[in-house]
């Protein structure tokens, strides 16, 4: 087995680096990897793609994290942080006529992420981004923008109440101790300190008033109460958590369908050219599809771990481990420990059953001292196969010495075998 595997790495390493079994100069060495430099980049690209060809979860259903936020947010404030939230955000949208209103921007955003791809959007998230559309009204941004305003006027005088604070204790205790207040190290007297506390204390006390007013207001609003009652909705949200957990399960497995639909035409377009040069004894263009097959199948390499980390069978794994043992998540990690050389001896022993199957070229079996029916090993240029009987040689029209059957030139005189009917 060792033997075999040293021999399968020389053979790889020397198709990698000679044209018909002659090595490649540093030049052209050169020039070969800085071609798979460029290729296997171009070959990334193309998988990022495909890859986000399909709407991911999160674009399928946008108002799944924001939703279920505010229905795990147990502030008695959160219908209010929802507004403010939704007044906050920023929407990135194209240019239109000045003649045409612009569509809404929520709405606009979600319809957007489907142009051209594959999937739709919720229908339950675009009525979520038409009620959020219609908080966001310039009259009620004026609001928001008026709560901040006082917001920052709040923190500006509590940050000067406690300048304050720090200097009246350090006053305080000076007038105590009976120290002159020429000598005080503070600007501000006791008494006149503990004025501006109160007018502070006043002021935000009345801003905080001010605020609340504005807030109830906003709440009050006929679009507010509508993004409520849609937030309320246990059945619609029931259905986006649904769909959003189906989407998360298969989304990997869909990737790695269309990585493979990327892949496998080259893979098989880079085989073909790789056996049609070899046969025809073209090194240059065998050498290079030689490096496209490498080049092709380590990103699909990566892309099936990758896969087996994030899709389908481990999301199934991670589900039954989840019930059945609580916590004990890393048991998944003992399970593909456990499956994963199971997997691996299984393929390997169909390979090599399809290895068998498939015969190897008469040259190669020859070169190997393989058995030309068979392709069991023979030992000392043996004639008949101690395995399966068949003779290996024909007698030469030209020079009547034994050559090897289904070569096409003899062996000794170098005489054309196929061109005898």
């Amino acid at each position: 087995m060792l033997r075999r595997l040293r021999r399968w790495v020389r053979q790889f390493f020397t198709r990698t680096r000679s044209i018909n079994k002659q090595p490649l100069n540093p030049v052209s060495l050169i020039v070969i990897i800085l071609i798979d430099i460029f290729i296997l980049v171009n070959v990334f690209n193309g998988l990022n793609d495909i890859s986000n060809w399909v709407l991911s979860p999160n674009e399928a259903y946008p108002c799944y994290e924001q939703w279920r936020t505010y229905r795990e947010n147990t502030s008695p404030d959160k219908n209010i942080q929802q507004l403010e939230t939704i007044l906050s955000e920023d929407y990135t949208l194209p240019t239109y006529s000045p003649n045409s209103p612009p569509p809404p921007r929520a709405q606009d955003q979600f319809q957007q992420t489907s142009r051209g791809r594959l999937g739709t959007v919720s229908s339950t998230c675009l009525a979520f981004g038409t009620a959020k559309d219609k908080v966001d009204t310039p009259a009620n941004q004026t609001i928001k923008k008026a709560i901040d305003q006082k917001q920052t006027a709040i923190g500006n005088l509590e940050n000067s109440n406690r300048n304050i604070r720090a200097q009246y204790d350090s006053t305080l205790l000076e007038k105590i101790a009976g120290q002159n207040r020429d000598q005080s190290i503070n600007a501000v007297g006791a008494e006149k300190a503990k004025a501006q506390l109160d007018s502070n204390n006043e002021k935000i006390a009345q801003l905080r008033s001010e605020i609340k007013k504005l807030e109830s207001d906003l709440l009050a609003k006929p679009e507010s109460a509508e993004l409520f009652k849609v937030l309320a909705n246990n059945d619609a949200f029931t259905e986006v958590e649904r769909g959003y957990k189906q989407a998360s399960f298969w989304y990997p497995t869909i990737q790695l369908s269309l990585q493979a639909l990327f892949l496998v035409p080259l893979l098989i377009g880079a085989g073909l050219v790789y056996r049609f040069a070899e046969r025809k004894r073209y090194g240059l263009i065998a050498l290079i599809s030689w490096h496209l097959l490498i080049i092709f199948f380590i990103p699909l390499i990566l892309k099936i771990f990758e896969f087996l980390q994030v899709g389908a069978l481990f999301q199934f794994l991670f589900s039954i481990i989840s019930r059945l043992f609580g916590g004990l998540v890393f048991l998944v990690s003992y399970t593909y420990i456990l499956l994963i050389p199971i997997a691996g001896f299984i393929l390997i022993k169909v390979f090599q059953k399809i290895n068998v199957r498939s015969k190897a070229s008469p040259s190669s079996l020859v070169q190997q001292s393989r058995c030309l029916n068979c392709t069991r090993t023979l030992k000392h240029n043996e004639s008949y196969c101690p395995h399966c009987g068949h003779h290996q040689h024909q007698e030469c029209h030209n020079c009547h010495q034994p050559t090897y059957k289904q070569l096409p030139y003899c062996r000794n005189c170098g005489a054309d075998q196929e061109s005898v009917s």
